[in-house]
C-alpha cells in the first residue's frame, strides 16, 4: 500500500517537492539536507510502488511523480472513511 511508503517523513517530503517540479538526486540531496544513499534508497523504495519514475539525462537521473499512483492512494483514503462511516453508523462491533 502507498500510503505505509508515505508515512515516511523523507519520502513524504520527496514526494511534496516532486509534485511542483521534476528534481534530480543532487536537487534532492540539497533540499533534504541528506546523504546520497538516504534519497537513493528513498527513491528506489518509490519507483518501486510505481510513485515516482526515474528519467535518465546525461549523467543525472530525473524523478517526476506518477499522479494516478496519488489518486489511487486517495482512493484508497476515501474507501477506508467511507467504511468507518458505515461501522460508526450501525455501531458495528465484534463480540468478545
Amino acid at each position: 500500500m502507498a500510503l505505509r511508503l508515505l508515512a515516511d517523513p523523507t519520502r513524504a517530503r520527496i514526494v511534496e517537492l516532486l509534485a511542483d517540479e521534476t528534481l534530480c538526486t543532487c536537487h534532492l540531496v540539497a533540499e533534504l539536507d541528506a546523504k546520497q544513499t538516504n534519497i537513493s534508497n528513498h527513491l528506489r523504495a518509490l519507483r518501486e510502488a510505481g510513485i515516482v519514475v526515474a528519467e535518465p539525462a546525461g549523467r543525472f537521473t530525473y524523478y517526476r511523480l506518477v499522479p494516478e499512483a496519488l489518486d489511487a492512494a486517495a482512493d484508497q483514503l476515501a474507501a477506508l472513511a467511507q467504511r468507518a462511516r458505515t461501522a460508526a453508523r450501525t455501531d458495528a462491533r465484534r463480540e468478545c
